[in-house]
């Protein structure tokens, strides 16, 4: 954990309303507008360009932001490469089907062509992950508050203690997000981020061929679901991949909550949603578009601001993979 966490404060009410607005340390609105006018423009027009010819990009961004929030806030840990003495983030075992570094990279060369030595990785990683997302609407989604650091600190262990499992039950989740200064509204929200993207079989075959070790199928999982997955993942160990999001995996949508309720969510970690009846209103209130963009756009910000460095905090890299 950091030795400093930016102060977060959250207004909140019940699980079912609209949660109010969360504000993360000295995060702003347009933090480089002085310093690099065009920074936000230079990464969305780096990430639209990738995303036009690589549509897993949100998917894999998404994923990357959440990864690097979740293991010391979000500074860019998780583009840090190992060292000859230390193993970093990004080859803990959770973190080794990630992608898109390189475009990480080259939307840090052109910054620091513009703009040498400003705008931080973990601004980049915040902003692209928005961007790719929102390539498919054309227009940003939610608001990312700027004004990150980097960290200089990038270790594996520290993943695989702080990364939800996709095999956790609720209590472990909600635990896991608590501990981040979440809640569950976010944990349902953040969920949602499961439209887009895909899965590997290995981490949910065991809902499909040895859910209670006596080989067994996991019985909250849809029996018509089940058996196409099991077209798809031949045993416990292939390592294939299928949609989260059946038919939708490319479009960030609400689609996810239509299958969750069909008890078709892929992860045991998804159908753990199901096992708390209390967000059942919850999750048919974000079958809404509107309702859930507006959700995971605060979800997101909240997010965003998790242990950040701001100030004289940590550092610029002039690379997002080595520190300086």
């Amino acid at each position: 954990m950091k030795a400093v966490f930016s102060l977060l404060i959250c207004v909140t009410v019940t699980v079912f309303a609209v949660f109010g607005v969360c504000q993360g340390g000295d995060l702003t609105k347009n933090f480089y507008k002085n310093s690099c006018p065009l920074a936000e423009e230079i990464v969305q027009n780096v990430t639209w360009m990738h995303t036009s010819t690589n549509p897993v990009l949100p998917a894999k961004f998404l994923r990357m932001h959440f990864h690097d929030c979740f293991v010391r806030g979000c500074e860019a840990s998780i583009l840090l490469n190992s060292t000859a003495n230390s193993t970093a983030e990004k080859d803990a075992i959770p973190n080794l089907s990630l992608t898109g570094f390189d475009v990480i990279d080259d939307i840090k060369a052109q910054l620091e062509t513009t703009c040498p030595g400003v705008v931080s990785c973990a601004d980049i990683l915040a902003l692209a992950a928005r961007d790719a997302v929102s390539f498919q609407f054309k227009k940003p989604i939610w608001e990312v508050l700027t004004g990150r650091r980097d960290g200089t600190v990038s270790l594996a262990s520290e993943a695989l203690a702080n990364l939800p499992s996709p095999f956790s039950n609720y209590t472990t989740l909600q635990q896991s997000f608590a501990s981040k200064g979440l809640n569950v509204q976010d944990l349902v929200v953040l969920s949602g981020g499961h439209t887009i993207g895909v899965g590997h079989c290995n981490f949910f075959s065991n809902r499909l061929y040895n859910f209670t070790g006596k080989g067994d199928q996991d019985p909250s999982l849809n029996p018509t679901y089940a058996a196409f997955l099991k077209t798809q993942c031949k045993n416990l160990t292939d390592t294939s991949t299928v949609e989260m999001d059946p038919h939708s995996s490319r479009n960030f949508d609400v689609h996810y909550y239509v299958i969750l309720k069909q008890h078709e969510g892929l992860f045991q970690s998804d159908a753990a949603l199901l096992t708390n009846t209390g967000l059942g209103k919850l999750i048919n209130q974000l079958t809404n578009q509107n309702t859930f963009f507006s959700e995971f756009g605060m979800s997101m910000e909240k997010m965003g601001a998790i242990g950040v460095l701001t100030g004289t905090l940590g550092e610029i890299r002039k690379k997002c993979s080595v520190i300086n």
